[in-house]
């Protein structure tokens, strides 16, 4: 590359900025190196916060002791967001009315959980997705009886089996025919839904909330579409999240159109076509090797990110192992561990290989072509998989 590298500024500090930073100096990346974090805690996982943080089994969730980020030169500043940015001007301004310049800017502001804008704010209302939206549910959770969980994505499922593992009743709420229909269709939806009903789960597919239902400045409960009203003392909102790109307004870098899921538009490694700019992340809507630009909201995909973004902008060959990436993600739900590995989405056809109970194991195909496998506990048998997704074969059943 040709632009100098003296500061490397990145903006967002959580999983996806961390690792960037942390790619940067391990391929040998020398210069000043500052990573903005607007929450006043330091880098943390976000996993565990559904599962053994919200149950009450562990408090730490830090990535990174403190010491690390003074022994690798990393200027971490906490508790101030980004308001713009001059890209003319090379400089970020922030929150707390501080300005920080740059030669090279990695936006990794990642995302905030949608609201319904009709619920008012009252109290046992949460959504997930900040180490202190956990504590406050947590909080709140140690006294909950009865609790409705609206949206079966991944975050909604961890929560219901989280809930029921400290005793409280939980009717799971969601639109669509299954739980997880969206990220891995109706079939292996309903092994889901299986799965929470055996677990004294109230599934409700189909229907959605109409309203919530208060008393003082306390939730009590919601009315649904289907005219049901459910008691609760505890409604967690689960319906998705939306990148973190107000700040970026009139600045130039390209956004991709909230219908297509928004972001920040970038090539195959990240740059986008503002010079010196680049983002990572649950906030990068990257290209794929489909053409298209799309975000990949994994825990594993910020890593694989950040050492590609970091070869191209210090002008390096990416690792040959990244060359073809399979997607992977997982979620614990109970006792058992689903896997996702390869693209579901893409898939025409699903064939159901395994169906043990709790444990099974899916094709998911397209022309033919085996596009994405998905397996609940079944870990050695979904990972042998990889090479075969990567080579693009054909299913045998």
């Amino acid at each position: 590359m040709s632009d100098s590298v003296e500061h490397v500024l990145i903006v967002g500090a959580g999983l996806a900025g961390l690792r960037t930073a942390e790619e940067l100096r391990r391929a040998g990346y020398a210069g000043e190196l500052t990573l903005i974090g607007d929450e006043d805690r330091a880098p943390y996982d976000r996993p565990p916060l559904s599962k053994q943080f919200i149950r009450g089994e562990t408090d730490d969730t830090a990535l990174r002791p403190v010491e690390f980020f003074n022994e690798n030169r990393i200027d971490l500043r906490l508790g101030a967001s980004a308001t713009g940015v001059d890209t003319t001007a090379r400089q970020v301004t922030l929150s707390d009315g501080n300005t920080l310049g740059y030669d090279q800017l990695i936006i990794a502001t990642g995302l905030r959980p949608r609201r319904i804008a009709s619920f008012p704010d009252v109290r046992g209302v949460h959504v997930l997705r900040t180490h202190a939206d956990a504590t406050g549910l947590r909080d709140e959770l140690a006294n909950a009886r009865k609790a409705v969980v609206v949206g079966a994505g991944f975050i909604g499922c961890e929560l219901t089996a989280s809930f029921r593992a400290k005793g409280v009743d939980v009717v799971l709420v969601e639109p669509q025919a299954t739980p997880l229909a969206a990220a891995l269709g109706p079939q292996v939806g309903a092994l889901v839904a299986r799965m929470h009903d055996e677990e004294g789960v109230d599934v409700r597919c189909g229907i959605g909330v109409e309203a919530l239902l208060t008393e003082g400045d306390s939730v009590r409960g919601v009315q649904l579409s289907d005219g049901g009203i459910v008691d609760a003392d505890l409604v967690v909102i689960g319906v998705g999240s939306v990148p973190v790109t107000e700040w970026l307004a009139d600045s130039g870098i390209p956004l991709a159109a909230p219908m297509d899921g928004g972001g920040v538009l970038t090539d195959e490694v990240g740059r986008t076509t503002v010079p010196g700019v680049w983002a990572v992340g649950d906030v990068a809507a990257w290209k794929h090797d489909t053409g298209h630009n799309k975000r990949v909201e994994h825990w594993t995909n910020a890593g694989e990110q950040a050492q590609l973004l970091t070869a191209a902008l210090l002008g390096a060959e990416p690792h040959a192992a990244l060359a073809v990436r399979v997607p992977y993600v997982w979620s614990d739900q109970y006792d058992v561990k689903i896997q996702v590995l390869g693209t579901p989405h893409l898939a025409d056809e699903v064939q159901i290989i395994e169906d043990k109970g709790r444990k099974f194991f899916a094709h998911y195909l397209r022309a033919g072509t085996l596009v994405a496998v998905v397996g609940a506990g079944m870990t050695g048998k979904v990972m042998k998989m990889r090479a075969q997704l990567a080579a693009g074969a054909r299913a045998t059943v």
